[in-house]
């Protein structure tokens, strides 16, 4: 595969609905934070500010997906060095399983106070910044702030996806530590229409006094008083000390070199583990020779060994027991490939012994990038808003196990098992581009198809993103988009699939890919149909 966008044998398929731009790219799902990143690299920031810049954007004009309550991971390509960095964060320190068992729950709940783990995304933009940032943090957090002051219009994707919310929330509109929601999400009783103004004057001040103190508020400072006072006020665990004890982890990224592309992904908590095994499962055949059903048949059985691990053994790293370089290991991979055969199987994790939301991608015109990726979890998260901060809290916890003996079993101070991922494409140490699909448990699903799209298959960024997805449910059960071709279909069925339709396509993820050519520095970028999303380029 060749690496110049001006030769006929273009390395990802010939650019049709791809967009082209030579001095820097913002790629993401909604148009004005998009914009928002866009303006700051016009002002002279590089790919990192604009990601902070767009993050903090869609806290705003995308909070039924993410919020400053929420976690938030990244990897960046900065002057020829890849760097990661984790900001997530842990479960209050007097949480325990007991204490959950006695209130009569058998599993972790979605909403309410007891999900709610430590929010890193406003400390990973301070981070970031104070790293790789050229203009001032409270610069780059100005778009936000504007819009959370000035409000915006609600775009149709985040009105429909509000709606949903709002409904499932009016059963619990008596109980006091969510009447703050109602107040700040739903003002007029309802969820906003499609175009329709809407601010938040509590979340402007918040993202201002986030500015101001370089993040610090949020932790140790006014933000994080309120946050420990409501939690006391209305039954939560979180404290002011877990709060500030937090800090972010700078990690290096894990990568596996598929047929000669390096894959980057963050090491666990995270689950991009997963996506680097089915890759490297995927790595023992030969896709681009392979009948198209027989090779849709070998992503999905990669991907359900692949989860099989990772819903095993994946936790916060320092309770792992098995290494990442285990789960990665060629020998497993052959091994765990060798359980693949005609007839789909019923996937069961193995031992390596015996051998997730919005995304966003950033480019700069002096090479830099970054894949970004925060959210609250589940749409507006635990359904907890505290007063006078706007400030909507994630539900990350209801991953953990309430198993003792399970390797993600709840504890205090312990981070739960992490969906959300940011992808990193690079080839002989030359960074190619970012890419990512969000949305929970799809995410390590679409990188697999994303990157088999890309090199496998030579398809442009934008092809390789429209191209009909599957999502492997449990079992052998698989979804497929309302599109995707019924002949292939009806061949997974004959290898003994269990295949259903689902006519919403947000359940298959959402996902951006900014790719460089090497040679030349322009830039190529793809955005999800399945979204709002938009490329903003210069």
């Amino acid at each position: 595969m060749k690496s110049s966008i001006n030769n006929h044998s273009y390395p990802y398929g010939l650019p049709r609905n791809s967009v082209f731009a030579k001095n820097g790219m913002v790629a993401t799902s909604q148009p004005l934070a998009s914009q928002a990143g866009l303006e700051i690299l016009k002002k002279g920031g590089n790919a990192v500010d604009a990601a902070i810049a767009t993050a903090a954007c869609l806290t705003v004009v995308e909070p039924t997906s993410n919020g400053i309550g929420g976690d938030a991971f990244a990897i960046v390509w900065m002057k020829d060095k890849i760097y990661g960095i984790n900001g997530s964060g842990g479960a209050p320190d007097s949480i325990s399983i007991d204490l959950i068992k006695k209130e009569g729950y058998q599993s972790m709940p979605k909403y309410g106070w007891y999900p709610v783990t430590v929010p890193g995304a406003p400390k990973t933009w301070a981070a970031l910044s104070e790293k790789f940032g050229v203009l001032s943090f409270k610069e780059v957090l100005s778009p936000a702030i504007s819009y959370a002051q000035n409000g915006f219009p609600v775009s149709l994707i985040s009105s429909s996806i509000w709606e949903r919310e709002f409904e499932k929330m009016k059963s619990l509109s008596k109980r006091e530590e969510f009447s703050e929601w109602f107040e700040v999400f739903a003002p007029k009783g309802r969820a906003p229409f499609p175009g329709e103004n809407w601010s938040s004057s509590d979340h402007a001040e918040t993202l201002n006094q986030i500015a101001n103190t370089n993040g610090s508020t949020f932790y140790t400072g006014d933000i994080a008083k309120k946050i420990s006072d409501y939690s006391k006020q209305t039954g939560g665990l979180i404290r002011y000390d877990d709060l500030a004890s937090f800090d972010i982890e700078w990690v290096n990224p894990i990568n596996l070199d598929y047929k000669g592309y390096d894959i980057w992904e963050l090491p666990p908590n995270s689950q991009g583990i997963i996506t680097l095994q089915a890759l490297n499962i995927l790595k023992e055949f030969d896709l681009a020779k392979t009948d198209i059903i027989d090779n849709y048949h070998k992503q999905i059985e990669a991907i359900k060994l692949a989860f099989s691990d990772g819903l095993e053994h994946i936790s916060d790293l320092k309770d792992m027991i098995f290494k990442t370089e285990d789960l990665l290991s060629e020998e497993y991979a052959r091994n765990r490939a060798m359980l693949i055969n005609n007839n789909a199987l019923t996937p069961y994790p193995g031992n390596p012994e015996s051998s997730g939301t919005v995304y966003l991608a950033t480019a700069d015109k002096e090479g830099n990038m970054v894949s970004f990726i925060q959210s609250n979890y589940k749409s507006f998260g635990s359904g907890v808003v505290v007063p006078g901060t706007g400030v909507a809290l994630q539900n990350r916890g209801m991953e953990f196990s309430l198993d003792k003996n399970h390797v993600n079993s709840l504890k205090g101070k312990k981070k739960p098992y992490h969906t959300i991922i940011p992808g990193f494409l690079s080839k002989d140490n030359k960074p190619i581009g970012p890419f990512g699909v969000m949305g929970g448990y799809i995410q390590p699903q679409g990188h697999v198809q994303l990157i088999t799209n890309t090199i496998d298959f030579g398809l442009n960024p934008q092809s390789a993103l429209d191209a009909p997805r599957w999502k492997w449910i449990k079992g052998k059960q698989i979804e497929v988009e309302n599109h995707f071709p019924h002949h292939i279909a009806l061949g997974l069925m004959e290898k003994g699939h269990e295949i259903s339709g689902q006519l919403d396509p947000k359940q298959f993820g959402r996902g951006q890919i900014i790719w460089r050519d090497y040679d030349t520095g322009m830039l190529v970028g793809g955005t999800e149909s399945r979204t709002d999303g938009t490329i903003s380029a210069w």
